[in-house]
């Protein structure tokens, strides 16, 4: 497409031509421009440029885009004829370029284009009725993935595209880095006085602010404090912050031994039958305690972590474990089981209590009863990292899989995907995910997935996904088949992306687009949190 000289057109500008058909009568063609080069018509080597700067070479300035198109009204899949006026899409024929008309259900904000025109997801493909799942990825730190997750969801949460539904929606954070999830209901002040920020959100149909109408946060008990029987929130943020753990009860009665084990491992590990094994037995043999928090084995009371591997380690260790079956390899495979077991109870052995829990349904995490749930797990060991989010995900699946319905909506965001559902191997977490990524469309259970490379991810989560993402990438990373619906000019854009800028592939659009979202409203870390205490100081300023 040829760009007259007092005209220009840059990447992602939307444009429409109208041409006419014979036979046929009128047609439109929409585009997007995905390349745009100037040159001189007339010099023939790179140096005439001077020659002709001088003055000394006549030539013509010429300026062009490559425009792919998508989408033709009516469906007529001719090309326009050279000498047909092509001009940029404003307002209806925006929206009919970008299939946002197709949106009938609802549009939710996904950011802004390249122009500061809004950027919108189709609701359908969200919500389960046609579709769902995002999949996020990007280098860490950079990419912002987390951040843009959340944008999603604030959205979601802050606008009337749910309409009745949006007071029921849940969603579930799990923070893994710092604590920046933790001060989600607190206003960002770098929000204050930021006209630019404060034009985009007007610009998506957002108002600035916070997760101020329904957030729980959650942290895990401090281990000092959990040998002394005192539930204290392991993080920098005390108000607000409910201190979690289970009983040695639940962890017996719901079958929590298995995620001990959820590092990816070989589907025909002899460690995971006995792991199943093992499980069998407890639930068989452990019988309820008068302490609400523990149990009976044998006529042994069980009122500790400790306690219960020690008795699963009796059970199962050579040459006279009961539960350890006659197998030919039942030594080495035992040998296994209990170090992993003595590794559990030293880096997670605190968050499972027994007599010492006074009031344990205080501190069990109910994602049901907050709009929001952020449950920060970025101090624990990679081991109880994997245990607390299988467990929480599989109760959150267990859950609306009893409701047996798709509303009301239920969000998992998790990050690090490459190391809770990785492309090689089995894990008990990997299994949650799956089923959420292949059926929780149907039961309202909507993953939000983020991983620094999707090359190292389960290949049915990503495939699952309406939704693909990504911010800055690795060059070698965008080079994988995982990319391939990024053109090779969108795949060289993705290595120099700037913080806040995203690739966006959705299913109406045929080509990607980049988009960039508002700068958070909401405080990301502890110093940006606008407090109820500098909000009285400010006013008593002002007064």
């Amino acid at each position: 497409m040829g760009i007259s000289s007092d005209a220009y057109l840059q990447l992602d500008d939307v444009v429409v031509v109208e041409t006419n058909v014979p036979q046929r009568g009128p047609l439109k063609i929409y585009g997007l421009v995905q390349e745009v080069r100037a040159r001189h018509d007339g010099p023939a080597f790179d140096s005439d440029i001077f020659l002709v700067s001088d003055g000394r070479l006549p030539a013509e300035l010429s300026k062009a885009a490559k425009v792919v198109a998508t989408r033709f009204e009516p469906e007529i899949y001719v090309p326009p004829e050279p000498g047909d006026v092509a001009s940029r899409a404003r307002g209806e024929d925006r929206d009919q370029a970008m299939y946002f008309d197709q949106m009938k259900k609802g549009k939710v904000a996904a950011g802004l284009s390249r122009d500061g025109e809004p950027v919108y997801l189709d609701l359908e493909f969200l919500d389960g009725s046609r579709g769902a799942h995002v999949n996020i990825s990007g280098i860490s730190g950079v990419a912002t993935k987390t951040t843009y997750a959340t944008f999603l969801l604030y959205s979601l949460f802050k606008s009337d595209v749910l309409k009745e539904n949006r007071a029921s929606t849940r969603a579930l954070f799990f923070n893994v880095k710092g604590e920046d999830l933790l001060y989600l209901d607190k206003r960002n002040r770098e929000i204050e006085g930021n006209a630019e920020a404060l034009d985009d959100y007007r610009r998506v149909g957002l108002s600035p602010g916070a997760f101020s109408d329904s957030i729980g946060l959650w942290a895990p008990v401090q281990r000092q404090g959990a040998a002394q029987g005192a539930a204290i929130a392991d993080c920098e943020r005390k108000d607000g912050v409910r201190p979690y753990y289970w009983t040695v009860r639940e962890f017996v009665k719901d079958g929590f031994l298995r995620f001990l084990f959820a590092e990816a491992d070989d589907e025909r590990s002899l460690l995971a039958d006995l792991v199943g094994r093992v499980e069998h037995y407890l639930a068989r043999d452990a019988q309820p305690d008068v302490h609400p928090a523990c149990v009976m084995m044998d006529n042994d009371r069980i009122t500790s972590f400790d306690d219960l591997v020690d008795a699963i380690r009796l059970r199962v260790e050579p040459p006279n474990g009961a539960w350890l079956g006659g197998s030919a390899a039942a030594a080495g495979t035992a040998g296994a089981f209990i170090r992993r077991l003595e590794a559990a109870r030293l880096q997670l052995g605190h968050l499972i209590w027994g007599s010492n829990a006074e009031h344990p349904d205080q501190h069990r995490i109910d994602w049901q009863a907050n709009q929001v749930s952020v449950i920060d797990i970025h101090t624990l060991s990679e081991r109880a990292k994997r245990f607390v989010t299988g467990v929480v995900v599989k109760r959150m699946f267990e859950d609306k899989e009893r409701a047996g319905r798709r509303y009301p909506l239920a969000f998992l965001v998790l990050d690090e995907l490459n190391k809770y559902a990785p492309r090689d191997g089995s894990s008990p977490i990997k299994d949650v995910l799956l089923d959420i990524a292949e059926r929780g469309r149907s039961l309202g259970v909507i993953l939000i997935g983020a991983e620094q490379t999707a090359s190292e991810v389960e290949r049915r989560i990503i495939g699952n996904s309406a939704f693909r993402v990504v911010g800055r990438l690795d060059s070698a990373e965008a080079e994988r088949a995982e990319y391939g619906y990024l053109p090779a000019v969108t795949r060289a854009r993705a290595a120099i992306l700037k913080p806040g800028s995203m690739i966006l592939q959705q299913p109406h659009v045929p080509i990607p687009i980049q988009v960039r979202f508002p700068f958070p409203s909401w405080a990301t870390r502890p110093e940006e949190a606008v407090t109820d205490s500098v909000d009285a100081e400010a006013i008593l300023r002002r007064l």
